[in-house]
């Protein structure tokens, strides 16, 4: 859940995975209303000395274990979006997506991204949680090319900003057997 930008968790996080350090993703207050004294935290580097306290870094290929739940970061970047000539508002390197497996079912969330080759690689994905917002991720015709190239069970378009999540579903279930699963604020998705 992105609390900077949607308020209140309604219970406190046994574990918080950051992607990169700008502030709609490691917001330090945010983090700190749902840490628990025993809450682990997983960022890239540059997020531990924004965060405080105890942080598990992970760069991209490296994995952490968290009782039964195996957090794998991979690589997350812009290839097209770009503050400026040659400065993407994510370069690679700056940020990662996770593999977060619990019970031999694989989430994948890719983070702040657009396409690229990584993904084609990740290996088995029940879930894959793909940005859709354009400006600085995928558009949605990018993130269903995403969807099909990681061919995950399901697929929720996420961080939309002002984009139509059924261009996404359309695109998606067009020519694939993946799912595309639109949630409202609030909603949940138990992967079986």
């Amino acid at each position: 859940m992105d609390l900077y930008k949607h308020g209140e968790a309604l219970e406190k996080a046994d574990l918080i995975l950051v992607t990169h350090s700008h502030a709609d993703h490691c917001d330090p207050s945010s983090i700190s209303k749902v840490r628990k004294e025993d809450t682990v935290v997983i960022a890239p580097k540059d997020c531990a000395s924004k965060i405080g306290g105890s942080v598990k870094t992970l760069e991209p290929g490296e994995e952490a274990k968290v009782g039964d739940i195996r957090v794998r970061a991979v690589q997350a970047y812009n290839v097209k979006r770009f503050r400026s000539p040659g400065n993407p508002y994510h370069p690679r390197g700056f940020g990662v997506g996770y593999l977060i497996t619990v019970e031999d079912k694989t989430v994948y969330h890719a983070g702040d991204t657009d396409f690229i080759p990584e993904m084609q690689q990740l290996g088995h994905v029940d879930l894959a949680l793909l940005p859709s917002g354009d400006t600085y991720t995928m558009d949605s015709a990018e993130a269903a090319e995403a969807a099909r190239a990681v061919k995950p069970r399901a697929a929720i378009p996420m961080h939309r900003w002002s984009t139509d999540p059924e261009q996404f579903r359309k695109k998606v279930e067009a020519d694939s057997p993946i799912k595309v699963l639109l949630l409202r604020e609030g909603e949940e998705h138990q992967i079986t």
